[in-house]
């Protein structure tokens, strides 16, 4: 009897003992590497379009850089968290940013018409939506578009407003005098079909037609009359307040501390221009 009972006294304290490490083991494992920093996140996975100078593109040297990038490097840094620049296929952005896959959208990202898909942070660059020709062609009007083959990138701002109704602010009577209105994976591709005759136009944002303008001197021509006004801002995944405006509050003490203009002087001849910055 005595036996008996020291053998589930023995049996008893294994089972506890195991029960403690093995406690202890799974507490360590579902620990976190690295502690969370501000906005909840340790590192920052900007999903951004690399066919999109000046925001975010690939440069001379093969690695990844533009306007947006610098601005998402530095606000990582000053919080102190890592940084990682994903290209992604831009009609793939919903699905990366809901599966974790990237923390947010940077890159010339307009805000008009998205607000009840993303949470954004605060706008901090003003945006035209323009209409881009080949120098010499006679179509210099937004009205003498009528029968011309207009292309534009797919999911784009420029897309959202050709296909808006002119009773909401968009140009969908103007888009319905084109020949053809159709869409392309990046603008690079867009400006290349210009170039060689395929389409009449290409509509695109302010910065990047004076980016193919500048880089091509008289190649194009940009239509004066702008399409619509409009405002760049970073986009998360709706909810996600806490690190948007984190990152807001980083890119005011950019702007404070002189970091923003430098930045805008460095991508000046890129069409970036400091006047347009929104957070002063």
């Amino acid at each position: 009897m005595k036996k008996a009972r020291f053998a589930v006294v023995v049996a008893a304290a294994t089972v506890a003992l195991a029960l403690v490490l093995s406690g202890c083991a799974g507490s360590g494992s579902n620990s976190p590497a690295k502690a969370e920093g501000p906005g909840g996140i340790s590192k920052l996975t900007v999903g951004f379009d690399s066919s999109y100078p000046p925001y975010g593109f690939v440069g001379d040297d093969g690695s990844y850089t533009g306007f947006d990038l610098d601005l998402a490097k530095e606000v990582a840094k000053r919080n102190g968290w890592e940084f990682e620049a994903s290209p992604i296929d831009w009609d793939a952005k919903d699905a990366l940013l809901q599966s974790g896959s990237i923390n947010c959208v940077w890159n010339g990202f307009t805000m008009e018409g998205r607000e009840d898909s993303y949470t954004f942070s605060d706008p901090y660059m003003l945006n035209e939506q323009v209409v881009v020709v080949k120098s010499g062609s006679d179509r210099t009007t937004l009205e003498q578009l009528a029968g011309a083959s207009v292309m534009t990138q797919v999911d784009s701002a420029a897309l959202d407003v050709l296909q808006a109704p002119t009773a909401e602010g968009g140009q969908a009577d103007l888009a319905a005098t084109f020949g053809t209105l159709s869409t392309i994976g990046d603008y690079n591709g867009a400006f290349l079909q210009l170039e060689t005759g395929v389409v009449d136009a290409v509509a695109c944002d302010l910065s990047i037609a004076q980016y193919q303008i500048s880089k091509n001197p008289g190649k194009y021509l940009q239509i004066e009359t702008p399409l619509s006004s409009e405002h760049y801002a970073v986009g998360f995944a709706k909810g996600n307040t806490e690190l948007a405006q984190a990152v807001s509050a980083t890119l005011k003490d950019m702007e404070a501390d002189g970091t923003v203009k430098a930045l805008c002087e460095k991508y000046a001849t890129y069409g970036i221009s400091y006047d347009n910055w929104l957070l002063k």
